[in-house]
Protein backbone atom coordinates (compact mmCIF):
# COMPACT_ATOMS: atom_id res chain seq x y z
CA UNK A 1 0.00 0.00 0.00
CA UNK A 2 1.44 3.27 -0.77
CA UNK A 3 1.76 5.35 1.90
CA UNK A 4 -0.69 8.79 2.23
CA UNK A 5 0.69 12.20 0.99
CA UNK A 6 1.71 14.18 3.92
CA UNK A 7 0.07 17.19 3.05
CA UNK A 8 -3.28 14.88 2.72
CA UNK A 9 -2.82 13.96 6.01
CA UNK A 10 -2.15 17.85 7.46
CA UNK A 11 -5.63 19.03 5.44
CA UNK A 12 -7.73 16.10 7.38
CA UNK A 13 -6.33 17.00 11.08
CA UNK A 14 -7.21 20.78 9.68
CA UNK A 15 -10.82 19.43 8.88
CA UNK A 16 -11.23 17.33 12.08
CA UNK A 17 -9.67 19.98 14.19
CA UNK A 18 -11.82 22.67 12.93
CA UNK A 19 -15.16 20.13 12.96
CA UNK A 20 -16.05 20.29 9.13
CA UNK A 21 -16.61 16.76 8.48
CA UNK A 22 -19.85 15.42 9.34
CA UNK A 23 -20.13 13.12 12.58
CA UNK A 24 -23.31 10.34 12.69
CA UNK A 25 -25.42 11.09 15.31
CA UNK A 26 -26.65 8.68 17.13
CA UNK A 27 -29.87 9.02 19.17
CA UNK A 28 -31.23 6.43 21.20
CA UNK A 29 -34.89 6.82 20.84
CA UNK A 30 -35.41 5.34 24.08
CA UNK A 31 -33.09 6.89 26.27
CA UNK A 32 -31.63 9.88 24.98
CA UNK A 33 -33.62 13.55 25.31
CA UNK A 34 -33.81 16.23 22.26
CA UNK A 35 -33.09 19.66 24.10
CA UNK A 36 -34.44 22.15 21.55
CA UNK A 37 -33.94 25.75 22.48
CA UNK A 38 -34.39 28.94 20.66
CA UNK A 39 -33.58 31.87 20.69
CA UNK A 40 -36.49 33.72 19.53
CA UNK A 41 -34.44 36.79 19.06
CA UNK A 42 -34.79 38.62 16.42
CA UNK A 43 -35.78 36.42 13.86
CA UNK A 44 -39.29 34.55 14.22
CA UNK A 45 -37.84 31.89 12.09
CA UNK A 46 -37.91 30.29 15.36
CA UNK A 47 -42.05 30.28 15.42
CA UNK A 48 -42.39 28.03 12.47
CA UNK A 49 -39.36 26.26 13.63
CA UNK A 50 -40.99 25.37 17.05
CA UNK A 51 -44.53 24.64 15.02
CA UNK A 52 -42.62 21.77 12.91
CA UNK A 53 -40.72 20.28 16.12
CA UNK A 54 -44.16 19.36 17.78
CA UNK A 55 -45.47 18.39 14.42
CA UNK A 56 -42.62 15.84 13.96
CA UNK A 57 -43.00 15.32 17.25
CA UNK A 58 -46.76 13.95 17.05
CA UNK A 59 -46.28 11.61 14.19
CA UNK A 60 -46.34 8.04 15.39
CA UNK A 61 -42.66 7.93 14.40
CA UNK A 62 -41.43 9.89 17.12
CA UNK A 63 -44.14 10.36 19.41
CA UNK A 64 -42.30 8.55 22.34
CA UNK A 65 -39.04 10.08 22.48
CA UNK A 66 -38.03 12.49 25.65
CA UNK A 67 -38.33 16.00 24.42
CA UNK A 68 -37.95 19.76 26.37
CA UNK A 69 -37.73 22.98 24.48
CA UNK A 70 -36.60 26.49 26.11
CA UNK A 71 -37.15 29.35 24.58
CA UNK A 72 -35.40 32.61 25.05
CA UNK A 73 -31.81 30.96 24.66
CA UNK A 74 -30.37 33.96 23.01
CA UNK A 75 -26.64 35.27 22.78
CA UNK A 76 -26.00 38.66 22.43
CA UNK A 77 -27.49 40.18 19.54
CA UNK A 78 -29.36 43.28 19.63
CA UNK A 79 -32.78 43.61 18.75
CA UNK A 80 -36.36 43.00 20.54
CA UNK A 81 -37.40 39.64 21.69
CA UNK A 82 -40.52 37.97 20.10
CA UNK A 83 -42.90 37.08 22.32
CA UNK A 84 -43.69 33.00 21.88
CA UNK A 85 -44.72 31.64 25.30
CA UNK A 86 -48.81 31.71 23.32
CA UNK A 87 -47.65 29.05 20.79
CA UNK A 88 -44.94 27.30 23.25
CA UNK A 89 -48.24 26.26 25.78
CA UNK A 90 -50.09 25.52 22.34
CA UNK A 91 -46.85 23.51 21.10
CA UNK A 92 -45.13 21.60 24.07
CA UNK A 93 -47.27 21.78 26.95
CA UNK A 94 -45.60 21.32 30.16
CA UNK A 95 -42.17 20.71 27.85
CA UNK A 96 -41.21 24.11 28.22
CA UNK A 97 -39.21 26.70 29.87
CA UNK A 98 -38.83 30.34 29.51
CA UNK A 99 -35.30 31.07 29.77
CA UNK A 100 -36.38 34.76 28.66
CA UNK A 101 -37.84 35.87 31.55
CA UNK A 102 -37.00 32.85 34.32
CA UNK A 103 -33.40 32.06 33.06
CA UNK A 104 -32.26 30.65 36.17
CA UNK A 105 -35.07 28.53 36.67
CA UNK A 106 -34.87 27.58 33.00
CA UNK A 107 -31.51 25.91 33.68
CA UNK A 108 -32.67 24.19 37.19
CA UNK A 109 -34.86 22.73 35.13
CA UNK A 110 -32.83 21.62 32.27
CA UNK A 111 -30.08 20.20 34.66
CA UNK A 112 -33.04 18.32 36.29
CA UNK A 113 -33.85 16.85 33.10
CA UNK A 114 -30.62 16.07 32.16
CA UNK A 115 -29.25 14.69 34.92
CA UNK A 116 -32.38 12.20 34.58
CA UNK A 117 -31.24 11.17 31.69
CA UNK A 118 -27.70 10.72 32.12
CA UNK A 119 -28.54 8.81 35.38
CA UNK A 120 -30.04 6.20 33.28
CA UNK A 121 -27.68 5.76 30.45
CA UNK A 122 -28.94 8.20 28.19
CA UNK A 123 -27.28 10.82 26.03
CA UNK A 124 -28.53 14.75 25.30
CA UNK A 125 -28.91 16.18 21.96
CA UNK A 126 -29.13 19.88 21.89
CA UNK A 127 -30.98 21.49 18.92
CA UNK A 128 -29.38 24.86 19.07
CA UNK A 129 -31.73 26.80 17.48
CA UNK A 130 -29.93 29.82 18.70
CA UNK A 131 -26.70 31.01 20.78
CA UNK A 132 -24.99 28.64 23.30
CA UNK A 133 -25.42 31.32 25.82
CA UNK A 134 -27.71 29.23 27.24
CA UNK A 135 -26.52 25.61 26.57
CA UNK A 136 -22.75 26.93 28.30
CA UNK A 137 -24.19 28.15 31.57
CA UNK A 138 -25.99 24.73 32.51
CA UNK A 139 -23.30 22.85 30.82
CA UNK A 140 -21.02 24.36 33.45
CA UNK A 141 -23.12 23.70 36.31
CA UNK A 142 -23.56 20.03 35.17
CA UNK A 143 -20.20 19.48 35.14
CA UNK A 144 -19.86 20.89 38.90
CA UNK A 145 -22.46 18.42 39.49
CA UNK A 146 -21.09 15.56 37.27
CA UNK A 147 -17.87 16.35 37.47
CA UNK A 148 -16.76 12.31 36.64
CA UNK A 149 -19.15 12.12 33.69
CA UNK A 150 -17.30 12.41 29.98
CA UNK A 151 -19.52 14.92 28.63
CA UNK A 152 -17.92 14.90 25.30
CA UNK A 153 -20.04 11.43 25.16
CA UNK A 154 -22.63 12.17 26.74
CA UNK A 155 -23.88 15.99 25.78
CA UNK A 156 -23.97 16.44 22.07
CA UNK A 157 -24.93 19.91 20.79
CA UNK A 158 -25.33 20.91 16.98
CA UNK A 159 -25.60 23.95 15.68
CA UNK A 160 -26.45 25.04 11.39
CA UNK A 161 -25.58 28.64 11.63
CA UNK A 162 -23.05 30.44 11.27
CA UNK A 163 -24.54 33.56 12.39
CA UNK A 164 -26.00 31.81 15.26
CA UNK A 165 -22.04 31.60 16.21
CA UNK A 166 -20.76 35.14 15.61
CA UNK A 167 -23.65 36.27 18.03
CA UNK A 168 -22.38 33.77 20.86
CA UNK A 169 -20.53 35.36 23.77
CA UNK A 170 -16.98 34.47 21.89
CA UNK A 171 -15.67 33.12 25.69
CA UNK A 172 -19.19 30.91 26.06
CA UNK A 173 -19.25 28.85 22.71
CA UNK A 174 -15.66 28.31 23.01
CA UNK A 175 -16.50 26.30 26.79
CA UNK A 176 -19.76 25.04 24.73
CA UNK A 177 -16.83 23.50 21.89
CA UNK A 178 -14.35 22.59 24.59
CA UNK A 179 -16.36 20.62 26.89
CA UNK A 180 -19.36 18.78 25.05
CA UNK A 181 -19.17 17.01 21.47
CA UNK A 182 -20.22 19.95 19.52
CA UNK A 183 -21.45 19.33 16.04
CA UNK A 184 -21.60 21.93 13.30
CA UNK A 185 -23.32 20.70 10.58
CA UNK A 186 -24.87 22.66 7.12
CA UNK A 187 -27.32 25.69 6.67
CA UNK A 188 -30.30 24.88 6.90
CA UNK A 189 -31.50 27.80 4.98
CA UNK A 190 -30.16 25.91 1.79
CA UNK A 191 -31.00 23.26 -0.58
CA UNK A 192 -28.58 20.57 -1.53
CA UNK A 193 -25.95 21.13 1.04
CA UNK A 194 -26.30 17.87 3.51
CA UNK A 195 -29.57 18.88 5.17
CA UNK A 196 -32.33 19.88 4.44
CA UNK A 197 -33.18 23.30 3.45
CA UNK A 198 -36.78 24.35 5.29
CA UNK A 199 -36.46 27.99 3.93
CA UNK A 200 -39.16 28.93 0.97
CA UNK A 201 -39.83 31.94 -0.77
CA UNK A 202 -42.82 30.59 -2.35
CA UNK A 203 -46.27 29.84 -0.04
CA UNK A 204 -46.49 25.78 0.99
CA UNK A 205 -49.54 24.59 1.51
CA UNK A 206 -49.22 23.32 4.84
CA UNK A 207 -53.10 23.20 5.94
CA UNK A 208 -53.75 21.44 3.02
CA UNK A 209 -50.98 18.51 4.27
CA UNK A 210 -52.34 18.53 7.82
CA UNK A 211 -55.82 18.56 7.15
CA UNK A 212 -57.90 16.95 10.00
CA UNK A 213 -55.24 17.22 12.46
CA UNK A 214 -56.63 19.95 14.49
CA UNK A 215 -54.35 20.11 16.69
CA UNK A 216 -51.03 20.23 14.47
CA UNK A 217 -53.14 23.06 12.38
CA UNK A 218 -53.71 25.28 15.36
CA UNK A 219 -50.30 24.95 16.35
CA UNK A 220 -49.41 26.10 12.34
CA UNK A 221 -52.19 29.14 12.71
CA UNK A 222 -51.04 30.14 15.71
CA UNK A 223 -46.83 30.32 14.63
CA UNK A 224 -47.85 31.83 11.63
CA UNK A 225 -50.12 34.42 12.82
CA UNK A 226 -47.73 35.44 15.54
CA UNK A 227 -44.89 35.34 12.77
CA UNK A 228 -46.65 37.84 10.47
CA UNK A 229 -47.44 40.37 13.83
CA UNK A 230 -43.79 40.50 14.54
CA UNK A 231 -41.58 39.95 10.83
CA UNK A 232 -39.15 43.15 10.80
CA UNK A 233 -41.61 44.92 13.30
CA UNK A 234 -40.27 47.45 15.67
CA UNK A 235 -36.60 46.91 14.07
CA UNK A 236 -36.69 43.15 14.57
CA UNK A 237 -35.63 40.77 11.77
CA UNK A 238 -37.34 41.26 8.49
CA UNK A 239 -37.27 37.49 7.43
CA UNK A 240 -38.35 37.75 3.72
CA UNK A 241 -39.48 34.33 2.94
CA UNK A 242 -41.67 34.53 5.82
CA UNK A 243 -43.05 38.22 4.19
CA UNK A 244 -43.60 36.60 0.81
CA UNK A 245 -45.80 34.37 2.00
CA UNK A 246 -43.52 31.05 2.46
CA UNK A 247 -42.17 29.64 5.36
CA UNK A 248 -38.62 29.42 7.28
CA UNK A 249 -38.23 26.54 9.97
CA UNK A 250 -34.23 26.07 9.18
CA UNK A 251 -33.36 25.23 12.59
CA UNK A 252 -35.20 22.19 12.69
CA UNK A 253 -32.72 21.15 10.42
CA UNK A 254 -30.36 20.37 13.40
CA UNK A 255 -33.09 18.35 14.93
CA UNK A 256 -33.18 15.97 11.58
CA UNK A 257 -29.90 15.75 11.81
CA UNK A 258 -30.20 13.99 15.24
CA UNK A 259 -32.96 12.07 14.22
CA UNK A 260 -31.10 10.99 10.73
CA UNK A 261 -33.40 12.93 8.91
CA UNK A 262 -31.46 14.67 6.93
CA UNK A 263 -32.18 12.67 3.56
CA UNK A 264 -35.04 15.21 3.56
CA UNK A 265 -35.20 18.11 0.68
CA UNK A 266 -37.15 20.64 1.71
CA UNK A 267 -40.74 21.61 3.35
CA UNK A 268 -42.64 19.60 0.95
CA UNK A 269 -40.57 16.64 2.19
CA UNK A 270 -41.11 17.53 5.96
CA UNK A 271 -44.83 17.46 5.12
CA UNK A 272 -44.95 14.58 3.04
CA UNK A 273 -43.42 12.82 5.82
CA UNK A 274 -45.44 14.16 8.53
CA UNK A 275 -49.15 14.31 7.22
Amino acid sequence: MKPIPFHLILSLFILLSQGTLAQTPQFNTEKDLLLAQFDCKTDVDDLHTVAALATLMRTEAYQDIAYFAVAGAYGVQEGLYVPPNALFELAFPNRWADAHHHQKDAINTVLKKVLAILDTGGAVWVAEAGQSDFSARWIAALAKLKPNVNLKERIHVVQHSNWNEEVTDQKLLAYVKATVNYHKIPDGNAVGNGTPGFRSDAPIAWEDYLAGDASRLAIWQKAVALGNQYNGKEGRYLNASIAAGGLDFSDLSETCYILDLSHLKDANAFFNLVK
